[in-house]
């Protein structure tokens, strides 16, 4: 009865993960509800997946992935990408597809497709492309690169401690390599030509916040005693390091010098009239030993000891702020708030200084403050201002770079080489992540996509329900009996086949352990050496293309992409019709039967 039972709840949601008649993350809960609701799963089973490494791995993974964007390093990553494809697109994916697949055949894929997400975002906003067609490819390229050593997933390495076990030798590094290497390389070249066509064409969210002509600002400085500018030419000071950087004005007392005409050195107390955008600001005002000129010192655009943002005030037509001086706002009062910058949309003041500007409608003042702050300028301002925090994104923290870096890397050789566990690895590096002020604890709560999360949950719940009724070994044990009495190469194909349908539903590693026996067995009563059908359990149990939750990259790619489950059908299914048919076909010639 209960195996009549998951039937009908899998029937359900792959009908409604398909269509996203509702919400994926409700999908999640409604699985696990339903599990206990029927008697299949007690309340503490269902819910154990959200202790899951996977669920955890994910999220802290996305936690890391936010603090190597905020630090500049996938920017940076993403602009060498598009410097050596010399603009060329096809050269540019080929080049991130081909890296994805090498490191993934040694290291742990995970923390590689983490690594290119954004990277591709970046380079498809250069484009002006959309991500969607490239992010599942770069998950099917690491899972396929998994197959190609030993070490390139955990799936090889249990099927290679099931097989010395039981007797019948363990897998030697590179010994899949013959056939996962042609494996990957057709797969690639498919998903290079598959996926502008088959892929859906999504708007990308995070081209918007570009630095543009649009997000400049009128910022000024002033030159603290001591400062290593003086005696620095006013037009040339910035020109290297900040080539977008203009040097509009240079205040001395009541004397107003224009660099570009007048020929003058800065001074102690000189006032510095910038215009840039809002990274090009707070790089100086952390770098280049100049303050604001009402502010405190060292002000903290980081995670230091303060959780701080910056965000960007629009003054609105029924403003009391209209007509005031922005130094008789209540905004140069409050020692919570201070004003870095300004902007209007002609870009031009009739006032010497920016403290003494007349605020018009429209204008846009960027201001420091502590994030506790936020909501009392929401209550407090309602009719004064929009607040808009997502210039907030604009921001990257440079400076932090190498700790990211060097975090990621630890993580890398940590989770690859064996020393931990992946997920405390993952758990370590988001936790430093924070600590060394990559990243904001505020943006590490909002990089979590709580959908996925839930999904990821909810299947897992789903695959318990499987094992525990023993559904998952009635269906192998139903279609491995249709094939009893043909030939191996059949076999083969319903094993290779039982696996890779298995994978999608449940973990590589459960479906390794749990269709091992069964392809060993199968073998043997055959009369035939169990390795061909050994070493198809560990390509059909990386045939995880065809759902989202058969693979965690391939959820890590869900949000990202703004995917629909059937996205993943129109290249998961061919993918595992080629891993089967280049299986059935080559496995017996490398690995005799």
């Amino acid at each position: 009865m209960n195996t009549l039972i998951i039937s009908a709840i899998l029937v359900v949601i792959i009908y409604l993960l398909v269509t996203e008649k509702i919400p994926v993350d409700l999908t999640g809960v409604g699985i696990m509800v339903v599990l206990v609701i029927t008697g299949i799963l007690t309340p503490e089973e269902s819910v154990r997946g959200f202790a899951h490494p996977a669920v955890i791995t994910v999220g802290a993974m996305f936690i890391i992935s936010k603090g190597m964007m905020r630090t500049g390093v996938v920017a940076f990553i993403g602009q060498q990408v598009i410097r050596v494809s010399r603009g060329n697109l096809y050269v540019a994916l080929i080049l991130i597809l081909i890296t994805v697949a090498v490191s993934s055949a040694f290291i742990n894929n995970t923390p590689v497709v983490v690594l290119f997400i954004p990277v591709v975002m970046t380079f498809c906003c250069e484009f002006g492309l959309s991500p969607s067609q490239f992010l599942i490819p770069v998950s099917y390229a690491s899972i396929l690169a998994g197959t190609c050593t030993l070490i390139g997933t955990s799936t090889n390495i249990i099927v290679s401690d099931l097989s010395a076990a039981a007797g019948y030798g363990s897998l030697s590094m590179f010994e899949l390599s013959i056939l996962g290497i042609p494996i990957a390389v057709l797969g690639i070249i498919f998903l290079l030509f598959a996926s502008p066509r088959l892929m859906p064409s999504l708007r990308n969210p995070t081209c918007q916040f570009n630095d543009s002509e649009h997000r400049r600002y009128i910022a000024e400085v002033r030159i603290p005693s001591g400062s290593k500018l003086e005696g620095c030419d006013p037009s040339q000071v910035f020109s290297e390091k900040y080539p977008d950087l203009e040097v509009l004005e240079l205040i001395r007392k009541s004397h107003i010098y224009h660099p570009d005409r007048d020929q003058t050195n800065i001074a102690e107390g000189d006032l510095i009239l910038l215009k840039g955008s809002l990274n090009e600001l707070v790089e100086i005002l952390h770098h280049e030993a100049v303050e604001l000129p009402l502010s405190e010192k060292g002000l903290s655009f980081g995670v230091d000891k303060d959780d701080t943002v910056v965000v960007e005030l629009i003054i609105l037509p029924q403003s009391t702020f209209l007509g005031q001086r922005l130094m008789e706002t209540p905004l140069m009062s409050d020692p919570d708030i201070h004003v870095i910058a300004i902007k209007r949309n002609v870009l031009h003041f009739t006032e010497k200084q920016i403290y003494d500007v007349k605020l018009k409608n429209g204008d846009m003042i960027l201001v420091w403050c502590k994030a506790a702050k936020l909501e009392t300028m929401r209550a407090e301002a309602e009719t004064d201002f929009i607040i808009v925090e997502d210039v907030y994104e604009e921001l990257i923290h440079k400076r932090k770079s190498w700790f990211a870096v060097s975090i990621f890397l630890g993580f890398v050789v940590a989770a690859s080489s064996g020393w931990a566990d992946i997920m405390i690895c993952a758990l370590v590096a988001s936790l430093l992540m924070v600590f060394t002020g990559c990243i904001q604890m505020r943006d590490a709560y909002k990089s979590l996509q709580g959908g996925v999360l839930l999904l990821i949950a909810g299947t897992i719940a789903l695959g318990t329900a499987m094992e525990k009724t023993g559904t998952s070994r009635l269906y192998a044990d139903a279609l491995l009996s249709i094939l009893v009495n043909s030939s191996p190469k059949v076999l083969l194909g319903g094993i290779i086949l039982i696996t890779s349908l298995s994978t999608q539903i449940l973990s590589n590693s459960a479906t390794a352990v749990l269709i091992f026996p069964i392809a060993a067995s199968s073998a043997l009563g055959l009369g035939v050496d169990p390795k061909p059908f050994i070493v198809g359990v560990c390509f059909g149990a990386s045939a995880c293309f065809a759902t989202p939750i058969g693979y965690q990259t391939n959820l890590l790619v869900y949000g990202p992409g703004g995917y629909r489950f059937s996205d993943y059908l129109k290249m998961g299914i061919p993918l595992n019709a080629l891993v089967l048919t280049l299986g059935v076909v080559f496995i017996p010639v490398i690995w005799p039967f």
